[in-house]
């Protein structure tokens, strides 16, 4: 096995926080691939190291291109890639929420904030910012790009 990713503070921190604020189940699924995908390996044991963290977390593994209708469904084109969508029983509800590449560094704050967000099943925004989104009538894809440094 794989040295573990989180250090042991780091995961007492995300045991505190998510003890306190997960309300809700969250399905996770991990999209990868077997070829020329550099960062997926360390990706999916980085996502899998959060979920064993918390029973209200789900974790399905897919590769991208034998899996490819299932990709498509969820609107992922790249590896790795995560969707974060709220678990009812049997049934996923996507709430539109994708990560791609690994989330580590300050992106790492970024896909607990998301987990927080989906299991809540509220995403915090005041009602003038509801009401705005509401009134909008094309879709918008707001994507936020992140390097490494």
């Amino acid at each position: 096995m794989a040295e573990k990713l989180l250090r042991d503070d780091i995961v007492q921190q995300i045991n505190d926080v998510f003890d306190k604020q997960l309300k809700n189940p969250v399905q996770i699924l991990f999209f990868g691939t077997k070829n020329n995908c550099e960062q997926c390996k360390d990706a999916q044991q980085l996502i899998h190291e959060v979920v064993e963290l918390s029973d209200k977390l789900h974790l399905s593994i897919h590769d991208l291109d034998e899996h490819a209708d299932l990709a498509r469904q969820y609107n992922v084109t790249m590896t790795p890639g995560m969707v974060i969508a709220a678990k009812d029983d049997d049934q996923v509800i996507d709430y539109g929420i994708r990560l791609f590449g690994i989330p580590s560094g300050y992106e790492f704050s970024s896909l607990i904030q998301d987990l927080l967000l989906v299991s809540n099943r509220d995403s915090g925004l005041d009602s003038v910012t509801r009401q705005a989104l509401k009134e909008l009538t094309k879709p918008v894809i707001l994507q936020v790009f992140v390097t490494h440094t």
